[in-house]
C-alpha cells in the first residue's frame, strides 16, 4: 500500500481480466473483493483467479477484502492472503477484537469494515488489536443494520457520527486515518468530488473505490488547491522559529504552523 492512502479501488476476485487493469488505475491500492462482489459458486475460483494472477505477476502486490468471519470460506480465504503478493487483509462486518486478532495473526496488516451496530459498539477493542493498520467502514450495511434510509440527508447525519467514532478511536490507538465508506453513485463524479473533500476536510485519509474512472476524481478532490499551498508556504515562511505571529490578519501559532506543514506534506 502506499504510504498515502487516497483511494483503495476493489475489483471482483471473478473478474482476473480486471486485476491489471485496476493496478493500473493509479489507485493507492487495490483490493481483490472475494466477499460482496462475489457469487457463492465462484468464490472458491476468485481465489484460484487471484492466485494465479499474483504467480504470473510476481511484481503485483494488492490487498484482499476476505469473506466476513464464520463464513464457509473465510479459512481458505485467509489460507490464499499468506500468499506474498498480498499486502493485508480487509475484514468485512467486523465486530469483535477476537476476529481480527484471528486474521491478524496471519502477520499482515488488517483493515477492519465496519458495518454493524455490534461493531461500531466494539470498534474502541478493534482499534487496539496488534496489526490492524487503520479503520474503514461500509455505509451502505450499517445504514440497512440501523435501519436508515440510505443515501438521505439523515442518513449521513447519522453516518457522521460513525465517522467521529472511527476517527476518535484511530487517534486513540495511533492507527492511520481511516478511509471513508464507497460512494455508490458511479457516474455523479461532481458528487463524489464533495463527498471526498468532506471526507479529507473530516480527517480521513482517502476512501474506498467502486469503479476505476472514481480514482483520478478522488485524487484531485483531496489534492490541495494552489492557494492552500502559496498560504502553507507563506506561513512556513514567515514562521521563523517564533512563536504566534500574524499574516493576512491572520494569527499564526503551533496548530496552524502544524497545518501548513501537514498541507505540504500532502503535496509532496
Amino acid at each position: 500500500m502506499s504510504a498515502v492512502l487516497r483511494s483503495a479501488l476493489f475489483v471482483p476476485g471473478s473478474r482476473p481480466e480486471r486485476f491489471a487493469k485496476a493496478l493500473a488505475t493509479g489507485a493507492d491500492a487495490v483490493i481483490v473483493d472475494f466477499e460482496d462482489a462475489v457469487e457463492a459458486p465462484l468464490k472458491a475460483q476468485a481465489r484460484d483467479n487471484l492466485r494465479a494472477f499474483l504467480d504470473s505477476n510476481a511484481e503485483a502486490r494488492v490487498w484482499v477484502r476476505v469473506n466476513m468471519a464464520g463464513h464457509a470460506e473465510h479459512a481458505a480465504d485467509l489460507e490464499l492472503c499468506r500468499h506474498a503478493g498480498v499486502l493485508g487483509v480487509l475484514l468485512p462486518k467486523a465486530e469483535s477484537a477476537e476476529q481480527v486478532a484471528q486474521v491478524a495473526a496471519l502477520g499482515k496488516p488488517v483493515m477492519p469494515i465496519v458495518e454493524s451496530a455490534r461493531g461500531l459498539a466494539e470498534v474502541a477493542q478493534i482499534a487496539r488489536v496488534a496489526g490492524v493498520e487503520r479503520l474503514t467502514f461500509g455505509g451502505l450495511d450499517l445504514s440497512l443494520d440501523l435501519g436508515l434510509v440510505a443515501g438521505t440527508t439523515a442518513a449521513e447525519r447519522l453516518l457522521d457520527q460513525a465517522r467521529f467514532v472511527l476517527l476518535v478511536h484511530s487517534r486513540l490507538a495511533e492507527l492511520a486515518p481511516p478511509l471513508d465508506t464507497v460512494f455508490p453513485n458511479i457516474d455523479d463524479l461532481a458528487g463524489l468530488a464533495r463527498f471526498a473533500r468532506d471526507a479529507g476536510d473530516m480527517g480521513f485519509a482517502g476512501m474506498l473505490c467502486i469503479h476505476p474512472k472514481q480514482v483520478a476524481a478522488v485524487h484531485a478532490a483531496l489534492a490541495p488547491s494552489a492557494a492552500e499551498l502559496d498560504w502553507a508556504r507563506r506561513v512556513i515562511a514567515a514562521a521563523g522559529g517564533s512563536g504566534a505571529y500574524q499574516l493576512d490578519g491572520q494569527m499564526i501559532d503551533a496548530p496552524v504552523i502544524a497545518r501548513a506543514q501537514r498541507l505540504l506534506a500532502s503535496a509532496g
